[in-house]
């Protein structure tokens, strides 16, 4: 079942023809609206048109013949108007039924929609275009649609340019036009759309049990105006660059979130909220901003660091101690991969870097942010052994040089490909900790504070683990990574940005009504488990789970069980003990 709240939708083309077979023959159907005949053989079915046509529009071609109705002179009704059609045959405002609307030429619709302005509780959702809603298509057992949404880029600014939002509505197959609560999944990141579901597995199989799953590509991931390499290449200076990226955060995700359940959902009607690592600190910014709008949260992996100016620092002093654990865990699963690591930095050390494939430069440094990927997730440790076992060349004849392989070093690249199609992880990601204070590369300042413990060569010449590091961005990476070269100077911008707006409300945060239940990971590399207990007693009736059965991914080992325990730690079926 879909419905769209009547109040604030204007001028949406809706053409009310006689009869099924006097389709307006000069009526230019390529531009979207509704097409409605009136001799719909039920009176309950006239109801459910006429609902539908309340609910999605006010511009209605009521002239009584199929030429009329294709001419230019379309009569114009306002909302009083509207009520006065509803009430004649019975309907309330309040009315939702399926949408019964028909177009001769396919026997479907196309809907955009304008919106006034509006608030939805503190986030001023004002919008500045139009809603598209795709047909539903399917993938094995679900089913799927594509929605797209026209928002403000800066929602403070009358002004502002727009951007598009993107969203995927995903059900059981079957369960298309059933009512069903809604479950809005907020993505890790920053800077990564959701995964496109190809057919129904862990955690969105469970869900769409109960759920109508909602998939939203943030701002600048997917298809949400998405911010790549050639996108942000239009811009002709950093400083562009800098103004506006600084508007891809967790407080305008949002109010692109709550844009989306204005449009989407009856008025009043709240939706749920499961955020997965950094889709559980714009959760937990929900909370803070538009808690009006959340019936529960459910975080995985995803309690944010809440202080005063930036709390980078704090978090990476914690995160370098799990890091320098986790290589611990490596290399005693994997000794024999101690001197491998050696030798490649030597190796590396005396050429001055080798050239990869595509023309980045691998550097000693650049080796070790493998770890992001392989120290902190399931099945890590073992991706990793075996991208290593393939670093040489084998020598086939005397005296040829040794040489990393050419499948290792385009291994390396891929591995490090996500800095190429989503640049926004890189340049945002120290600012999502940030709160009127700049980062000033938080990463690369307490590595230096640790001395040489991080430092490759000198491990590697004097027979020490060499270390990998974790989730952290260093400035010298705008250097090595081609990729990420054409950002250096934007990168910098940002990092010394120092007006961030506030993300958390404290005072809404202690004082919290939504229930809120959390898996929280003892052994998480990539968000603290001291600072997540730390946050958590900061949110008023928030429920943890604290297990070490998962790394930071396990919504995606395990998500049926995980979404269950959280689903019954709200309920009430786990006790507090």
């Amino acid at each position: 079942m879909r419905r769209f709240p009547l109040d604030g939708l204007v001028n949406l083309r809706v053409i009310v023809f006689p009869r099924v077979g006097e389709f307006p023959g000069r009526l230019d159907r390529t531009q979207p609206g509704i097409f409605i005949p009136l001799s719909l053989s039920s009176k309950m079915m006239r109801r459910q048109v006429v609902a539908e046509v309340l609910r999605s529009g006010s511009r209605i071609c009521n002239q009584a013949s199929a030429t009329a109705c294709s001419s230019a002179k379309v009569a114009q009704f306002g909302m009083s108007q509207i009520g006065a059609l509803a009430a004649g045959v019975g309907l309330s405002a309040s009315f939702s039924a399926s949408r019964f609307a028909f177009s001769a030429a396919n026997d479907s619709f196309a809907m955009v929609s304008r919106h006034k302005a509006g608030t939805s509780g503190d986030v001023d959702v004002r919008a500045s275009g139009s809603t598209t809603v795709g047909a539903w298509f399917n993938v094995p057992e679900l089913a799927v649609r594509d929605i797209y949404f026209v928002v403000p880029l800066d929602y403070s600014s009358p002004h502002s340019s727009s951007i598009t939002i993107f969203v995927r509505e995903v059900v059981a197959a079957g369960k298309e036009e059933h009512h069903l609560p809604y479950l809005l999944y907020l993505q890790g990141g920053p800077g990564f759309e959701c995964a496109r579901p190809a057919d129904a597995n862990g955690w969105m199989k469970k869900a769409c049990e109960e759920y109508r799953v909602i998939l939203l590509d943030q701002r600048g991931t997917g298809l949400s105006t998405p911010l790549t390499p050639t996108t942000l290449s239009q811009f002709t200076s950093a400083k562009q660059q800098a103004s506006y990226l600084q508007h891809f955060r967790a407080d305008n995700i949002v109010r692109d979130a709550e844009y989306v359940r204005s449009r989407l959902l009856p008025p009043g009607e709240r939706w749920n909220i499961l955020g997965q690592s950094f889709g559980g600190f714009c959760a937990v910014t929900y909370l803070s901003l538009a808690p009006a709008g959340l019936r529960y949260v459910l975080l995985t992996g995803g309690l944010p660091p809440l202080g005063d100016g930036c709390t980078a620092d704090t978090v990476y002093r914690e995160c370098y101690k799990r890091v320098a654990l986790q290589n611990a865990k490596f290399y005693s699963r994997f000794p024999q991969d101690e001197e491998v690591v050696r030798s490649i930095v030597r190796h590396l050390a005396e050429e001055g870097g080798v050239a990869m494939p595509s023309g980045g430069i691998l550097t000693p440094r650049v080796l070790q942010l493998l770890g992001l990927s392989g120290l902190g997730s399931a099945g890590g440790f073992e991706r990793l052994h075996y991208l290593l076992e393939r670093a040489w060349d084998p020598l086939l004849v005397p005296d040829a040089s040794v040489r990393l392989s050419h499948t290792f070093l385009r291994m390396v690249e891929i591995w490090l490909l996500d800095f190429d199609t989503n640049p926004l992880y890189a340049l945002l990601h120290e600012s999502i900790y940030c709160q009127g204070a700049a980062s000033n590369w938080a990463a690369q300042r307490v590595r230096e504070e640790l001395g040489d413990q991080f430092d490759a060569v000198k491990a590697a010449t004097n027979g020490q683990k060499v270390l990998f590091t974790g989730e952290m961005i260093f400035p010298w990476m705008f250097d090595d990574l081609k990729t990420l070269q054409p950002f250096k100077e934007v990168a910098e911008i940002l990092a010394k940005k120092e007006d961030w707006p506030p993300l958390y409300d404290m005072t809404t945060l202690r004082n919290n009504k939504v229930p809120v239940a959390a898996a929280v990971y003892y052994e998480d590399m990539y968000v603290s488990f001291k600072l997540s207990e730390a946050s958590a007693a900061e949110i008023k009736g928030i429920r943890m789970w604290v297990t070490n059965e998962y790394m930071h991914s396990g919504i995606r080992e395990d998500g049926p069980r995980i979404l269950d325990h959280l689903f019954d730690l709200l309920k009430g079926k786990l006790l507090l003990r």
